[in-house]
């Protein structure tokens, strides 16, 4: 196969500079501990979608227009979590906002903007998760759960339309990667009574790979430098080196000891934090 390292891809000047701009503001608004996180979303979401009615007064719109101003507010919404028994409102209702914001975000015209979104998606992750490592970089349409539930180590990337079920904790180590349409589940339902659910705690070690269009059942534990094929559904835990297939996915493929891989020279990513 051929060494292909990521290229990098500058914006325009003044469009890097508004960007910086506007994530330098966010992220100034949300290390401010008084800042009242909802209004701020609210704010935030109706200058991206609706800017002509930030400061109108609903009552004199029609109806409709009022509906879809309150969208922009997570006070007015509710998220499958909440609906949750175990959930602790006291965390969940601090994040609540940013994960709206994250979720909307990437709805607007400016949720597929590559070098925008990762950006926007590093600082909110940093006060949604339990805790976030250096350079995690989601790309859009990535779901949370809890998201407070979520330990994320360094140089993480979470590719589009990835679900990551945070309901009784995932854990994912350095330099994991989770490609597109991928799953990490971290509860269970019983048989006999859907209401009965089990949340173990589902961890990624350091290097893991889980590709395109897998899932990882609640309670798996993959061992670094585990990987997981495409397709394949992990039930049962993933010892270091081993790269599961299948459904359910066993292991059938060995790494190569890390002296006998090839000795590429370290290169940056484009996205990472400067």
């Amino acid at each position: 196969m051929a060494f292909l390292p990521l290229r990098d891809v500058g914006v325009a000047e003044r469009a890097a500079e508004a960007y910086e701009r506007w994530l330098g503001e966010l992220a100034a608004a949300l290390a401010d501990p008084a800042r009242d996180r909802n209004e701020l979303c609210r704010r935030v979401l109706t200058e991206l979608y609706y800017p002509e009615y930030l400061d109108e007064d609903p009552a004199r719109l029609p109806l409709g227009t009022q509906l879809a101003l309150m969208q922009m507010d997570p006070r007015n919404i509710t998220l499958e979590p909440e609906y949750y028994a175990e959930l602790d409102p006291e965390r969940y209702y601090r994040v609540k906002p940013l994960i709206w914001l994250w979720e909307m975000f990437d709805k607007s015209p400016l949720g597929e903007n590559v070098y925008l979104g990762v950006k926007l998606r590093r600082v909110l992750a940093q006060h949604i998760f339990r805790r976030c490592g250096r350079n995690f970089k989601a790309f859009h349409f990535v779901k949370l759960s809890f998201g407070y539930n979520l330990e994320v180590g360094d140089d993480v990337v979470v590719h589009r339309h990835v679900l990551l079920d945070d309901r009784g904790g995932i854990v994912l180590g350095n330099r994991v990667s989770i490609a597109d349409y991928a799953n990490l589940y971290s509860h269970t339902h019983a048989l006999a009574d859907g209401r009965e659910v089990e949340t173990p705690m589902t961890v990624l070690g350091d290097g893991v790979r889980v590709t395109y269009h897998a899932t990882v059942l609640a309670g798996v534990h993959m061992a670094p430098d585990a990987m997981l094929g495409a397709l394949a559904v992990a039930t049962k835990d993933i010892p270091a080196g081993e790269v599961a297939l299948g459904i359910p996915a066993q292991p059938k493929l060995k790494k190569p000891p890390a002296e006998q891989r090839p000795q590429h020279p370290a290169t940056k990513d484009p996205l990472a934090d400067r």
